[in-house]
């Protein structure tokens, strides 16, 4: 490989490099939203993967099952993490094209 074509590849690296920060950033603040069991359990997810927001609709809220509430908000928090996922690669798969990047470039 010659410098010059050896140059040229670590600028578009780099330009990726810099999308893809970009795109981080952006995604960051999105968010999306999930719901399980019928709406009763809704959680807000950024693309950060941090959850931003949980709401109970309050016939969910029985103090005599509450294990059913705890998995009820397991699966929404899943499901939102999942959303926010899928969010985020697709916005990264717009700059590479779908390859599968390392995991030191993807972060």
């Amino acid at each position: 490989m010659t410098g010059m074509n050896l140059g040229k590849m670590m600028r578009q690296v780099q330009r990726i490099q810099e999308q893809l920060m970009r795109i981080q950033e952006e995604v960051g603040s999105r968010t999306v939203e999930a719901s399980v069991g019928g709406g009763a359990v809704r959680v807000t997810v950024n693309g950060k993967m941090q959850v931003e927001s949980l709401c109970l609709e309050p016939e969910v809220v029985d103090p005599d099952d509450i294990e059913m509430l705890q998995d009820l908000i397991v699966a929404a928090v899943n499901e939102g993490i999942r959303k926010a996922q899928e969010m985020v690669s697709t916005e990264m798969a717009k700059v590479t094209g779908g390859l599968k990047l390392p995991p030191f470039l993807a972060d």
